[in-house]
C-alpha cells in the first residue's frame, strides 16, 4: 500500500524538441517529424508522476496562471488521480519550459517561471493538508518559504532537492538545506569534489541523508558516516534525460517511506531513473512498482 505524500513544487507546460546536436547552427526553419511533444513538466509534476507510478497517493501544492493553459494543467493532473484542490491560479500566465535534446541525451532547458518567485503560499492554508500526509516533498521554490520554515512541527519526514548547487551557504537554498531530513542535489557544479562538498554540507546542516545525482555515472549517498555509490544502469536506450533527477528523487522517496535500507533505496532509484530516460518528457516514462521489482530481480 502506497503512502500519502504532499508534493509542493511548480508545474509548467513543457515542450520537448529533438535536435541533431549541439551547438545548433542558425537556420530559419527546420522541419521535424515526431520530434516535438507538448506535455506537463516541472519538479512538482515530475515527482508526482513518479510517485503515482509507484503506487503512492499524491496531493500537489502549486501555482498556475489565470489562463487557458491552467485548465490543461488541472485536467491532466486530475486524469492521473492527483488531488488539485491546492493549486492556486495566482500567476499572470502559467509557467512554460522548452527543452532541446539531442540523440546522445544532452539537453538545453529554457524555463520561464513568470512571476512565480514573487509568490508565497501561507503556511496556515496548507498546514491541514500537510498534517494529513505521511511525508512532505518540498521543492526549492519561493512559494514554499513558509512551508519549509514551519513543516518540522508536523513531525513528518521532509525531502527536498536543491538541484544544482556550488555553495553550501547559498542564500536562496539555505532554508531547504537546513530543514530537510533527506537532501538531494546534482553534481553539475561540484564535479570532482563531490565528497568534500557533501561532507561540508552535512557538517553545516546535519541532514539524515544527502544524495548527489551524478547523471550517467549514477548517484552518491552520504549518511554522516560513510559514502555509498550506485552505478547507473542501461535499462533501455537513452532518448531524453530531462526529468532524470526528479525520477531518481521520487523513487528514493517512495522506497525510503517503505522502510527500506537507504542503500537499497539508492539502487532502486538509479534503476528507476535509468528506465525513465528511455522516453521524452520530464513527467513521462516511469515504470510501475511491479516493473521495478522485475528489473531489480534481473540485476
Amino acid at each position: 500500500m502506497g503512502k500519502k505524500i504532499l508534493v509542493s513544487g511548480h508545474v509548467n507546460i513543457e515542450t520537448n524538441v529533438g535536435v541533431e546536436g549541439f551547438p545548433i547552427d542558425y537556420c530559419p526553419i527546420n522541419y521535424l517529424f515526431d520530434k516535438i511533444s507538448i506535455s506537463l513538466g516541472g519538479v512538482g509534476y515530475n515527482v508526482s508522476m513518479g510517485l503515482r507510478a509507484l503506487g503512492d497517493e499524491v496531493s500537489v501544492i502549486s501555482i498556475v496562471g489565470k489562463d487557458d493553459l491552467a485548465d490543461f494543467v488541472l485536467d491532466n493532473l486530475k486524469k492521473h488521480g492527483v488531488d488539485t484542490s491546492n493549486i492556486r491560479p495566482w500567476l499572470r500566465k502559467t509557467c512554460c519550459s522548452t527543452i532541446l535534446f539531442d540523440q546522445e541525451g544532452r539537453r538545453k532547458i529554457y524555463c520561464d517561471l513568470r512571476n512565480i518567485q514573487e509568490m508565497v503560499i501561507p503556511y496556515e492554508d496548507v498546514k491541514p493538508l500537510a498534517a494529513s500526509c505521511d511525508a512532505l516533498v518540498i521543492a526549492n521554490v519561493n512559494f514554499n518559504d513558509q512551508l519549509i520554515h514551519n513543516a518540522r512541527e508536523l513531525g513528518k519526514p521532509i525531502f527536498s532537492d536543491v538541484q544544482v548547487l556550488s555553495d553550501i551557504h547559498d542564500p536562496f537554498n539555505k532554508r531547504f538545506m537546513e530543514y530537510s531530513d533527506v537532501l538531494f542535489l546534482s553534481n553539475e557544479y561540484i564535479k570532482g569534489r563531490e565528497e568534500d562538498f557533501v561532507r561540508s554540507l552535512h557538517e553545516e546542516y546535519h541532514n539524515k541523508l544527502i544524495v548527489v545525482g551524478c547523471g550517467k555515472d549514477g548517484a552518491l549517498m552520504y549518511d554522516g558516516r560513510e559514502f555509498k555509490f550506485a552505478e547507473a544502469m542501461a535499462e533501455r536506450p537513452v532518448v531524453n534525460t530531462v526529468g532524470a533527477g526528479d525520477a531518481l528523487f521520487s523513487c528514493f522517496v517512495h522506497s525510503y517511506l517503505e522502510g527500506r535500507d537507504p542503500y537499497d533505496c539508492l539502487k532502486r532509484a538509479v534503476t528507476f531513473a535509468s528506465w525513465k530516460i528511455g522516453e521524452s518528457g520530464g513527467g513521462k516514462g516511469f515504470i510501475s512498482a511491479e516493473g521495478l521489482e522485475e528489473l531489480m530481480l534481473k540485476h
